[in-house]
């Protein structure tokens, strides 16, 4: 099973990229992405639409404010929106299919980098959603979180670590909160089960840092329980595939989806 995962910023400027002709080459069971900014119809439309995928979206109120979408080539037993809190579900920043043994949910933070109202959403997200991990350790079932996280966990995961502490994204509080998952709750770092290799970033800032200086920050992750640990063989995060400013997060899997 291969996952990939994506913060498109948009999926009209990502598409106008090639991100749709690039997808349609990548043989992904799963493809989850976060912040498409349009309405649930106009994602049923080309250049969105990829045939052989069933898919679902769940928009913002304010469409042009977020929004989550999974593709999948496996036809889920159910769908979940929402995370039954404010600031999850009025952003459309979850989305989750239910298959045999398995669910993948589609996650988006508020990135916390547009003043200090903005980090404050992002502080109380995540405070609700670790209270929501916590709950779901409790399930019979494996769970992955394909998530634009907007928060960076370890120095190998920043460029320049050192400048970036006081910055959101790679402050104190974002650190102890990627320890709790990571930590306490027991939660797993796909990427880091087959790689301790530095340098691997997700984000930046603009084109130039990305492509000639690499200044970047691992901000977008597939977290897992720790069932699926053992069952990770590959994963990438080519800087090359450029459609916003993340880049696609993606993660091989010994698993096969079934209902």
């Amino acid at each position: 099973m291969r996952i990939i995962s994506l913060n498109v910023n948009g999926v009209e400027a990502a598409a106008a990229r090639g991100l749709f002709d690039w997808l349609r080459t990548q043989d992904a069971d799963v493809i989850c992405l976060q912040d498409i900014r349009v309405t649930a119809p106009e994602l049923e439309h080309d250049p969105y639409w990829i045939d052989g995928y069933w898919q679902y979206c769940f928009e913002a109120e304010v469409p042009s404010q977020g929004g989550v979408a999974i593709y999948t080539k496996t036809a889920p037993k159910a769908i979940i929106m929402g995370l039954d809190f404010e600031l999850a579900d009025r952003y459309g920043r979850y989305i989750q299919a239910d298959f045999d043994k398995v669910s993948i949910g589609c996650l988006l933070l508020p990135s916390g980098r547009h003043g200090d109202a903005d980090l404050n959403q992002k502080f109380k997200f995540m405070n609700d959603f670790t209270g929501y991990l916590n709950k779901q350790r409790r399930k019979r079932r494996e769970f992955i979180y394909c998530g634009s996280l907007y928060s960076a966990h370890l120095k190998l995961d920043v460029k320049n670590w050192r400048d970036c502490q006081n910055e959101p994204g790679f402050m104190a509080p974002e650190r102890a909160w990627m320890d709790e998952i990571f930590g306490n709750l027991g939660y797993v770092d796909a990427l880091r089960e087959v790689t301790r290799e530095a340098e691997l970033y997700s984000w930046w800032p603009d084109s130039e840092q990305a492509e000639n200086l690499n200044l970047g920050l691992r901000f977008d992750y597939q977290i897992l329980t720790p069932g699926l640990r053992r069952f990770v063989n590959n994963a990438q995060i080519p800087r090359n595939a450029r459609f916003s400013q993340h880049a696609p997060v993606i993660i091989d899997y010994d698993w096969t989806l079934s209902i």
